[in-house]
């Protein structure tokens, strides 16, 4: 497996341990700008925090408990800081930022922040009170009679001068739209119901130090929840008036779900090529499995989140915004994920008291077992039946803490984060890309 290499498009498949990624990644961290990409858009976050609970609002005060349950705890907040960054990295340069700017100072959607809430159908038809935002919706009424239509108000066309100018540069001070603020709630809530589902599916008793929504509400509620906060983030994605945005997001609903349902399947060897092969075809389709299922899971919302900011900003197609946008998530999200396998290893014990390698005791062979896998074959059978014998996560803990698999997988993480930092040069220097950049060194070098 050492031995082979594969470049499809921005994805790194293991390389050879003779390039040298980490001594490369501490030649460039030195160069970068002391900045902390947090500070960039603190007020923006904070707003984005509080507004949350607003949209996740209902009639219902135990659903309104446990929709908030993972909101009011404390969170990195990674996705929505990513696409606020992006979208101070990008807006001005795409070809149709005139149209958006203009767009985003009309009652219109995907226009001023206070008409996002505005509902594109009747309220007495979505029948979805929100008693945080009670002129924007209805509660239920048993009756409902046909009543005429009102004539919708006529579209304002934009004046042909904003086009005036066919050159385009980042705006003068950072901006964020109101778009771009709402997406970045979108995907903040996409991924909080991906974790009311996942505690549920993991039967995972803690999160963030408290008890996981399953062990506090109970399944039930937890699956009804998650959702709910789908729901809503759906509402919230179709009142954004882009159609590229919204496709984008809607897709990783679906990712979500198939990366889940990959991560279940077993790893099954050919006839005649046991497991023990560590350089057979079985091991190569395992790697790739790996990586497949940590972008559908987990940077596929990074990705479709960072390429949305640049496109509700007005990058169209043709144009290497977008694409840098969606190149950096992809990658910034498959090392962090890859980080996150390195310290399940790494912890002398996870929330529980148990030895660190909470992903053995799930089944999962993430990147530091496939890499011992590589040293030591007996790691083969062990992959195959998912640990499930006595003394299996034992015995596999130890022969990962034997080999160089930790080792590997955190200079895979480092080639990935290095890979994501490179394709924002195709960007103009701005602080919003000096925090962008910065990003991907805190990704590496974080221990939670």
């Amino acid at each position: 497996m050492r031995g082979w290499a594969i470049r499809r498009g921005f994805c790194l498949y293991p390389f050879r341990r003779s390039l040298s990624i980490a001594s490369s990644s501490t030649t460039h961290s030195s160069q970068l700008p002391r900045t902390d990409p947090f500070a960039l858009v603190a007020p923006e976050l904070s707003q984005i925090r509080a507004d949350l609970v607003r949209l996740l609002g209902t009639a219902h005060p135990g659903l309104d408990e446990i929709t908030s349950y993972y909101f009011l705890r404390p969170s990195k907040q990674l996705r929505p800081l990513l696409v606020l960054l992006i979208s101070q990295a990008t807006n001005g340069l795409g070809r149709d930022w005139p149209l958006k700017k203009w767009a985003s100072e009309q009652a219109c959607p995907g226009g001023l922040a206070e008409s996002l809430d505005e509902p594109l159908s009747r309220a007495d038809v979505l029948n979805d009170w929100n008693p945080s935002i009670p002129d924007k919706t209805t509660v239920y009424d048993p009756e409902y009679s046909l009543s005429f239509p009102p004539m919708p108000a006529k579209a304002q066309q934009p004046p042909s001068s904003i086009f005036s100018s066919s050159e385009r540069a980042l705006t003068s001070s950072p901006s964020i739209l109101p778009t771009q603020m709402r997406l970045a709630q979108i995907v903040e809530m996409i991924h909080a119901a991906s974790l009311l589902h996942d505690d549920v599916i993991d039967e995972s008793p803690l999160r963030r130090g408290s008890l996981s929504a399953p062990q506090a509400f109970g399944n039930k509620f937890a699956i009804l929840s998650g959702n709910f906060v789908l729901g809503r983030a759906s509402v919230a994605l179709a009142r954004l008036g882009d159609s590229e945005a919204i496709r984008l997001i809607a897709s990783v609903t679906a990712n979500l779900v198939e990366g889940e349902i990959l991560q279940m399947q077993n790893i099954e060897p050919h006839a005649d090529e046991p497991l023990a092969k560590p350089s057979s075809q079985v091991a190569k389709n395992a790697w790739t499995t790996y990586l497949q299922k940590t972008y559908l899971k987990t940077a596929s919302l990074m990705a479709k989140g960072a390429r949305s900011a640049a496109v509700l900003g007005g990058c169209a197609d043709g144009e290497i915004y977008k694409e840098v946008a969606y190149a950096y998530g992809r990658n910034l999200g498959i090392a962090f994920q890859l980080v996150d396998d390195v310290l399940d290893y790494e912890a002398v014990e996870d929330t529980l008291g148990k030895p660190g390698g909470a992903d053995l005791q799930l089944g999962l062979a993430t990147g530091p077992a496939l890499y011992a896998w590589e040293e030591h074959p007996e790691m083969g059978p062990l992959i195959e039946r998912k640990f499930c014998h006595a003394g299996d996560v034992e015995l596999a803990r130890s022969l990962v803490r034997k080999s160089a698999g930790v080792e590997r997988t955190r200079e895979l993480a480092v080639a990935y984060a290095t890979r994501s930092r490179d394709v924002l040069q195709a960007l103009p220097e701005s602080e919003a890309r000096a925090g962008l950049e910065a990003l991907t060194e805190r990704i590496i070098k974080r221990r939670s």
